[in-house]
């Protein structure tokens, strides 16, 4: 393969990763917004924690104003206690845990990926090997955002958690799901570039483009 390949390809990965590490670690990848009795509520449910805040009407002074008291707090989620995750929400809690584990470990497959395009990169007689196992790493990568997303498109689509009937994706959501398209394009861009290139043609190949020998 050309250098010029996987230089794109290095880019792209860590675009993937940049993407899964933020929307890792952001708290909103759903959010529900509650009123009720004055009361504003909000609840960013994330990965690994939800955020809560509260919004009270308190009254002002005598000039008739208005002030309000705001709450905001972050806890780990799920939760095994606050979550119920021993009884009725056990399936939830064990779905939602594994998309947080999945996502870091899509994460690890990003930086081992990258760390092979640039050992790759550094002689011709590299590029024209590596490449399938580059391809496999970012396949990985790609799978494991793909995974990550399903469970949570699932929980949010079912309404496994009480609060999600009333919970809409954010931005949070938004950022995995471009991830993981990202990540499927670098696959097989890698994965055809690399064919190509193992069949001799000078756009994936290069100048120094090789045709195999047969037998």
């Amino acid at each position: 393969m050309r250098k010029t390949s996987y230089v794109i390809a290095f880019f792209a990965v860590v675009a993937t990763f940049t993407l899964n590490v933020v929307s890792l670690r952001r708290p909103d990848w759903l959010v529900v917004n509650m009123e009720g009795l004055g009361t504003k509520s909000t609840y960013q449910f994330g990965l690994t924690r939800v955020c809560e805040r509260f919004v009270i009407p308190m009254p002002g002074p005598s000039d008739g104003s208005k002030i309000e008291y705001s709450n905001y707090e972050c806890r780990p989620f799920p939760a095994r206690e606050a979550d119920h995750c021993e009884k009725e929400n056990r399936d939830f809690c064990i779905a939602w845990t594994t998309a947080g584990y999945i996502s870091e470990l899509g994460a690890g497959f990003a930086v081992v990926s990258a760390l092979a395009l640039v050992f790759g990169v550094t002689t011709h007689s590299r590029r024209r090997r590596i490449w399938r196992a580059v391809a496999v790493l970012v396949g990985l990568h790609a799978a494991c955002l793909i995974a990550t997303f399903a469970l949570v498109t699932d929980a949010y689509t079912n309404s496994t958690y009480p609060l999600f009937d009333r919970s809409r994706p954010n931005v949070a959501y938004v950022l995995g799901t471009l991830a993981w398209i990202l990540a499927v394009f670098a696959t097989f861009g890698v994965a055809i570039t690399g064919m190509a290139a193992n069949r001799g043609h000078r756009w994936a190949a290069g100048n120094r483009h090789y045709t195999p020998i047969a037998g």
